[in-house]
């Protein structure tokens, strides 16, 4: 069912069924709302790709704004009543919001790969790309892009072809509030990307592409419900707790390179933050260089 069509019999059910004010519905319908921004730019649009991930990723971000706990904890609650009622109405036991929790926002952090995870991830991925499967070759030129830059999954299905320089190894993304930036790469990501545009997109690309770097497998732009279904799948059999999706190769990316020495404040113009205090989080888990300087420096260590 879609989403929005949903969350209007969702609403009738509350105000009919249970009762409810309409000051009560409005919150419900305020928060449900929320849900279905946030479900577009996964690329979900129906109930059913509502999942359990999604709905965590949902709440994560909400978070990160700086949403109170108890906001937070009322929209977990509107969207577990909203998976319940969309599950009851088709018959189907398995409810995907049964083990939502709110999560607390001075805890609750992406998820993170670790290097050796990254590199055996990166070489499973290539010999994958080794046999010429134009999906493949992309899916490769996908990671290692978005590994390299740390950008967002929108700001990655937004490229074109001319937003890649491939001389000076630097992306140029439209950002939140549309804003530019330009982001550098790495000769891995290089060899990736060049790969793709001669043996991959030829092969994608139809009447439908346009400019459009990253193609799906009839020719339109890759949409961001591919990229994040091919992220989380990468990730399910790597150890690890936390979101699984695009963000977390964002979060990783950001990670290593605090970790490899990298100024806090260059971080945040890469990941394209407004705010300091935002890129602020990926220093809670980036403690391999504190740790590094105490085995080194401390006589006790």
């Amino acid at each position: 069912m879609e989403l929005v069509r949903a969350i209007d019999g969702f609403a009738v059910h509350l105000t009919v069924e249970r009762g409810y004010s309409p000051q009560t519905v409005r919150a419900y319908r305020s928060d449900l709302n929320a849900l279905a921004v946030f479900a577009g730019t996964r690329g979900v649009a129906d109930t059913a790709g509502l999942t359990l991930e999604v709905l965590r990723d949902w709440l994560w971000e909400s978070s990160q704004r700086g949403l109170s706990k108890a906001t937070l904890a009322r929209r977990s609650a509107s969207a577990k009543g909203f998976s319940a009622w969309v599950a009851r109405q088709a018959g189907d036991l398995n409810d995907p919001a049964v083990r939502l929790k709110a999560p607390k926002p001075d805890k609750m952090l992406p998820r993170v790969v670790n290097l050796a995870q990254i590199d055996a991830l990166l070489r499973r991925l290539g010999a994958l790309a080794e046999d010429g499967d134009a999906n493949r070759v992309r899916d490769l030129a996908v990671i290692e892009l978005l590994y390299a830059t740390g950008i967002r999954v929108s700001e990655l299905t937004g490229l074109d072809v001319d937003d890649v320089d491939l001389d000076r190894l630097t992306v140029r993304v439209l950002g939140k509030g549309s804003k530019e930036r330009v982001v550098p790469f790495g000769v891995p990501a290089k060899t990736a990307i060049v790969d793709y545009l001669r043996r991959s997109r030829p092969l994608l690309a139809t009447e439908r592409s346009g400019p459009a770097l990253l193609l799906g497998p009839r020719g339109a732009r890759l949409g961001s419900r591919a990229v994040y279904g091919l992220v989380a799948g990468l990730l399910a059999d790597i150890p690890g707790g936390g979101p699984a999706g695009p963000h977390a190769l964002r979060h990783t990316a950001a990670t290593h390179l605090l970790d490899g020495g990298a100024d806090l404040r260059a971080v945040q113009e890469l990941l394209g933050h407004a705010s300091l205090g935002t890129t602020q989080i990926y220093t809670h888990v980036s403690t391999e260089r504190l740790k590094e300087s105490y085995r080194i420096a401390h006589p006790r260590a």
